[in-house]
């Protein structure tokens, strides 16, 4: 447990097995899903500086920062990892958003996922595969409340409770050497009634 507060925040540094994340990270770095979609910054248009997909079982789209991104039906290897967490988490999981950072320009702002398809107090698995890159979290309103982790090959990070509604997070874009990084966040995304 990492002790923060507002936030509950896990995290298995040796989730998964070596030889698992590598296998893993090998066939989904060279699944034919990956897309770069284009966002707005301050009224102008840059293509995302990462790549994306989304697998899901309810068939439901994920929408935030304006982009709409539509379900591709679970891979058997993305239904086991879902299993797996299971071990660790008792959310249910119906989508995956994973995301793959080609090098260290490509990264992730400033950000919570707190949409409104995901519920109240959402439950986030996070798992990563490939390069090591630093994970920041910043509170929402205690500007000086910072903490950072090393997220590694196969490791998982658990945020539930206030997390997403006290808490921001971001994937800064780095100057070292690092590999191609694929993270995958589980999530559990509902219908919102209108």
């Amino acid at each position: 447990m990492i002790s923060l507060p507002d936030a509950t925040i896990e995290f298995f540094p040796h989730f998964l097995s070596e030889t698992q994340a590598d296998s893993l990270f090998e066939v989904l770095y060279n699944q034919p899903t990956w897309q770069q979609d284009t966002i707005k910054v301050f009224g102008k248009t840059y293509p995302q500086p990462r790549l994306t997909a989304l697998y899901g079982n309810n068939g439901l789209p994920y929408s935030y920062s304006n982009i709409t991104m539509y379900p591709h039906p679970l891979t058997p290897e993305v239904e086991m990892l879902m299993q797996q967490i299971k071990s660790v988490c008792s959310s249910e999981f119906t989508s995956v958003l994973m995301n793959l950072y080609r090098d260290g320009s490509d990264s992730n702002g400033w950000h919570s996922d707190d949409e409104k398809t995901l519920g109240n107090h959402p439950t986030i698995a996070s798992l990563s595969l490939g390069g090591s890159r630093m994970f920041h979290l910043r509170h929402k309103h205690q500007k000086k409340l910072r903490h950072s982790i090393e997220l590694t090959h196969g490791s998982l990070l658990l945020m539930s409770g206030e997390t997403q509604h006290q808490w921001q997070h971001q994937i800064p874009k780095t100057k070292k050497e690092v590999g191609p990084r694929i993270n995958l966040t589980f999530r559990k995304v509902m219908e919102v009634k209108k």
